[in-house]
């Protein structure tokens, strides 16, 4: 546990393991009941604002997004405070008009993974928290605003597709997903911003593409060289739509993500473990606080 306090987390996807210009920067290593985070956390003032910075895989890449630790990821930034989170993540396009180095802000998701983690309850503690909006609309709007002033090529709400990779989708996959109206693909947002909504944070995903996966007859076998071309064109966008999004941000929240356990914990506060309330105390806390009955 850290005493330090923070207000806006940033998670950095592929291509993105820092960030500069932070002012008192330094690290600071967070325990969590869920084991620990993909990497240390990079804590200072960015655009006068207190931010975390974390790079989803590790600092070299080293994670695979099955290994993805998504539940200490976003407990350690609820533990430092965190009330807001940008995530950045590299995606393959399921759609014509959304070409490599775009942006997309999906409003949805579409969940095919087989073994992630998601939720932050059980062991004596139930909830079924709302998730038909899965994405800050609040956040959603601030963000776009920021990509047209950082310049970038841009479009707002679609669907995402995350699928369990680390393979990247067979044809018959990709046709599938545009069948259904899928707009872009990726391995690794959904249970982050699942496990946002349940910690109360308000959560967008930067979608940036690298590809058309490939449905695309010009990306018909989508490789690593080809995503790594388009990271680091990617990834100065992606610095300057973040830093454009820290100065828009208003000091205090309007959104219904603040609340969003309000009614969804279903189990009486009198019959829920000591131990669980405790563990997740961050999150829980002031609902039923330890030791209440």
């Amino acid at each position: 546990m850290t005493t330090e306090r923070v207000e806006i987390g940033i998670i950095g996807g592929s291509g993105l393991y820092d960030m500069e210009g932070f002012t008192d920067r330094r690290e600071v290593v967070v325990d969590t009941p869920f084991g620990k985070p993909s990497d240390a956390l990079v804590v200072g003032t960015l655009e006068g604002r207190r931010v975390a910075f974390l790079p989803r895989h590790g600092r070299g890449h080293r994670l695979l997004p099955t290994e993805l630790p998504f539940q200490a990821n976003v407990f350690a930034m609820k533990t430092l405070g965190v009330e807001r989170i940008l995530s950045i993540s590299a995606v393959g396009s399921l759609k014509e008009a959304y070409a490599p180095l775009h942006i997309v802000l999906p409003d949805q998701f579409v969940d095919r993974t087989l073994t992630r983690k998601s939720t932050f309850f059980g062991r004596g503690l139930v909830a079924h928290v709302a998730f038909a909006h899965p994405i800050c609309g609040v956040l959603s709007e601030l963000g776009a605003a920021a990509c047209a002033e950082a310049g970038a090529t841009f479009h707002r709400g679609g669907t995402y597709v995350c699928i369990e990779g680390p393979h990247f989708s067979t044809v018959a996959e990709s046709q599938l997903y545009r069948s259904w109206g899928m707009d872009v693909i990726g391995m690794t947002n959904l249970q982050e911003a699942k496990l946002a909504r349940e910690a109360e944070i308000c959560y967008v995903t930067f979608a940036m593409v690298t590809d058309y996966d490939c449905w695309h007859p010009d990306h018909d076998a989508v490789t690593v060289d080809q995503v790594i071309a388009n990271l680091g064109r990617n990834s100065a966008t992606a610095k300057a739509v973040l830093r454009a999004t820290l100065r828009r941000l208003p000091a205090a929240r309007a959104c219904e993500c603040a609340h969003a356990l309000q009614h969804a914990l279903f189990t009486a506060p009198e019959l829920v473990p000591e131990e669980t309330k405790r563990d997740l105390a961050p999150i829980v806390g002031r609902y039923m606080p330890v030791g209440a009955k």
